[in-house]
């Protein structure tokens, strides 16, 4: 046991500086502060790639969520969720396999590239998409609203983006559950008439934020109109969000920093500057400083919720950074929160290690 602790720790230490780019042989510690981008090489995707493939065919444990109509219904994961029956629940064998096709995209020389192709086209199979698709019309039409839906439609765009045959086979099969997704939020989001503002998955500025990416990228200017519109009719007119009240315990997201986040992809840039003053006019300080998410038990399921509140406050600060010079300071304050939780997510606990890499991999990229 005292031998794979300590190989634990040395990926973990390889994990860190590979992602990290910090280069140091200082012994008293290293230093946080970097307002350098933080991004993945080669050796940080091994290590990353490993976490989905231990988990998106590992069936149980697992939390299924799901509306009984009746004894039938009563069926083992595999049977309800052909394609997405791993890692615990449904919205992390989505992105399980989003960060399979992340990483295998962006590094084709990464190790068990030959297991992850044959593990994506086994699951990801028209027969299999189809019996995901019966789910949903049952009993369980808004299952996995907006989150799981968020994620699947970043799956399918991530498979649109990739230049390889592997990912047209696996866009092909996986389009009719993607067009049913793209169904729902178009019937959803105009019944939906105020906001959620919380921290969880329902919160729906980060399920409009995905959906958006993926219709701006495959060229779907309805469904692009219709989320940048109900955006603006659920935040446009915010002010002062109160982010001294986050994270609550259970946070894996920021209510404050998603709909920032999302406003960012829907407001012209001098629009949203002026937007985002009255929103949360503390961020254009240079002072500004944010406490990274504490994590006081990762074996505990909601606990370590807080690591993904670090990781989705950095993709929401760099997304918000990126739209003016004055606020590159929120950079270091995202490598920050990357630095506090990255180190953590590989040989930890299945509790986290079932979904915190595809937050890691989508905050560093």
């Amino acid at each position: 046991m005292k031998k794979v602790k300590i190989i634990q720790l040395v990926l973990i230490a390889v994990l860190f500086f590979a992602c990290s780019g910090q280069k140091s042989t200082e012994t008293e510690g290293l230093d946080m502060n970097m307002a350098e981008p933080i991004n993945l090489d080669l050796t940080a995707a091994n290590n990353l790639i490993a976490l989905p493939l231990a988990c998106v065919l590992q069936e149980y444990p697992n939390k299924l969520s799901q509306v009984i109509g009746g004894k039938n219904d009563l069926r083992e994961p595999k049977d309800l969720h052909p394609s997405f029956y791993g890692c615990f629940d449904w919205h992390s064998a989505v992105h399980g396999h989003w960060s399979l096709v992340k990483l295998l995209k962006d590094f084709p020389e990464v190790e068990n590239y030959g297991k992850a192709i044959l593990m994506l086209r086994q699951n990801i199979s028209k027969e299999n998409i189809l019996k995901e698709i019966e789910y949903f019309e049952g009993h369980n039409k808004s299952y996995e609203r907006t989150y799981g839906w968020a994620w699947l439609l970043k799956l399918a765009e991530e498979l649109h983006t990739w230049d390889a045959p592997i990912a047209r086979e696996l866009e092909s099969n996986l389009q009719p559950l993607t067009d049913m997704i793209v169904d729902k939020y178009t019937e959803f989001l105009p019944k939906l008439v105020y906001p959620i503002r919380v921290g969880e998955h329902t919160n729906t500025a980060f399920g409009i934020s995905f959906a958006l990416d993926y219709a701006i990228t495959v060229g779907n200017k309805p469904f692009t109109e219709l989320l940048k519109n109900r955006a603006k009719a659920y935040y446009q007119s915010d002010q002062n969000c109160p982010i001294t009240w986050e994270p609550s315990g259970f946070d894996f997201l920021s209510p404050c920093l998603e709909e920032a986040s999302l406003m960012s992809r829907v407001l012209p840039r001098d629009e949203y500057v002026i937007w985002l003053d009255a929103f949360l006019p503390q961020l254009k300080k240079k002072s500004f400083e944010l406490e990274v998410g504490r994590v006081s038990d990762r074996t505990d399921g909601k606990l370590v919720h807080l690591d993904g509140v670090n990781f989705s406050r950095a993709w929401s600060l760099k997304s918000i950074a990126s739209t003016d010079n004055k606020y590159n300071h929120l950079i270091t304050i995202a490598n920050n929160h990357i630095n506090n939780s990255l180190p953590s997510i590989v040989g930890d606990s299945y509790e986290g290690g079932h979904w915190l890499g595809s937050f890691a991999i989508y905050a560093c990229q």
